[in-house]
């Protein structure tokens, strides 16, 4: 059998952290499941890829060495017949046309799930937390602002802090505890004060710490938004 004649398969590209690829899965099949009734599951074809060596490197800013390796995952999910690719993390996007670039099939990109959700729900201004990497540079509010219009505002440098020593620390580990919601709530709260009408979890762990109640506007999860854009992707594919 040629990969053209296998059925759609997503493919997905996780361990950054293991913590958060858990929630695309369940996500992907629950969506899945949602339409497609009785026993199904979605096909999908995983590489999770070792987090330490990628995070040792982030914090080099060696992003040359990080695009080599998830590159080599991108063309292994092309050669296992992924008819989409998914990169499960906001902060790797920072290399995505890398990515883009090396494969074939095509991509969706996590801030643009995100981006299309907040512009259909008539959101204009949003509060984005996230790694450092994700809320300094301008590589994810850029593509939110030229692609959708959105006007992006992150907390404060103090706050930024402490948000990114949250999820390195915590978060992809699994660690929850009630003070980091708390101070995560009070952070998105200042968000609100400026003015942001919804709250991007720009990081695929944060959903796994914050909910809905933990905020005064709408949080919009990345990490969900993500998977069921792969979803409609593959129900699209099977008609």
């Amino acid at each position: 059998m040629s990969i053209t004649d296998r059925r759609p398969l997503i493919g997905v590209i996780g361990g950054m952290s293991w913590e958060s690829t858990q929630s695309y899965y369940r996500e992907i099949n629950r969506r899945y499941h949602e339409v497609r009734g009785g026993h199904h599951s979605a096909p999908i074809v995983l590489h999770s890829v070792d987090f330490a060596p990628i995070e040792a490197m982030q914090r080099r800013d060696d992003w040359d060495a990080t695009a080599a390796i998830l590159t080599e995952a991108a063309e292994g999910l092309e050669r296992a017949g992924a008819g989409v690719l998914l990169l499960a993390t906001n902060t790797m996007h920072l290399v995505f046309d890398r990515l883009v670039e090396a494969t074939t099939v095509p991509w969706i990109h996590i801030a643009d799930a995100t981006g299309a959700a907040l512009t259909a729900d008539g959101i204009g201004r949003v509060g984005l937390l996230g790694t450092r990497f994700t809320m300094e540079q301008p590589f994810y509010r850029d593509r939110l602002a030229e692609r959708f219009g959105l006007e992006v505002i992150v907390p404060d440098a103090d706050d930024r802090t402490t948000v990114d020593r949250i999820i390195f620390e915590e978060l992809v580990h699994g660690v929850t505890t009630g003070d980091s919601r708390r101070r995560y709530g009070e952070i998105m709260r200042s968000l609100v004060d400026r003015g942001a009408g919804a709250i991007v979890l720009g990081c695929t762990e944060i959903g796994l710490l914050v909910a809905s109640d933990d905020s005064a506007v709408p949080l919009y999860d990345t990490a969900i938004l993500h998977a069921r854009a792969a979803v409609d992707w593959l129900l699209e594919a099977e008609r």
